[in-house]
């Protein structure tokens, strides 16, 4: 797999019939490395170790309901209170970041109401704040860190 535009994380791999799967220590299991897997485990990381995001708030592909289809976010992390503080949506790092993947990531958003979106194909990292009340997105340098 490529380098990223993370800082350097130790993962475990396995490999199984000739595929090289990577444990995602959310899921408690070794996923299939693809090149999305790779950009989502090191965002993952990043929450964790640099954000500083409890694990126990963090959760990766997960169904949801948008306007009736059912659609998997990436990664969601929790306040305490159950609301939800940031969507991340990832992409492969050979995608490009378009409007079409904020407009992805803006639909989920109508159920999930974050606070905090972030996109990245693990090259690029786009960082937005919600501003309900104007129906927009606020680009910032970097998402906040967690506190209580």
């Amino acid at each position: 797999m490529i380098k990223l535009n993370f800082p350097s994380y130790q993962f475990r791999f396995k490999n199984s019939e000739n595929k090289t799967a990577i444990f995602d220590e959310l899921r408690k299991k070794f996923i299939i490395l693809t090149p999305e897997e790779w950009v989502r485990q090191h965002t993952i990381q990043y929450l964790i170790k640099q954000k500083n995001y409890p694990k126990q708030l963090l959760n990766a592909e997960k169904q949801l309901k948008v306007n009736g289809l059912t659609r998997r976010y990436d990664i969601v992390a929790y306040n305490p209170d159950g609301s939800i503080n940031l969507i991340v949506e990832c992409k492969a790092p050979s995608i490009k970041i378009t409007q079409d993947t904020f407009d992805q990531i803006a639909r989920y958003n109508l159920a999930l109401k974050a606070e905090q979106l972030m996109v990245t194909n693990g090259l690029h990292h786009y960082f937005c704040e919600m501003d309900y009340e104007l129906e927009k997105y606020n680009f910032l340098r970097e998402i906040s860190s967690y506190s209580l």
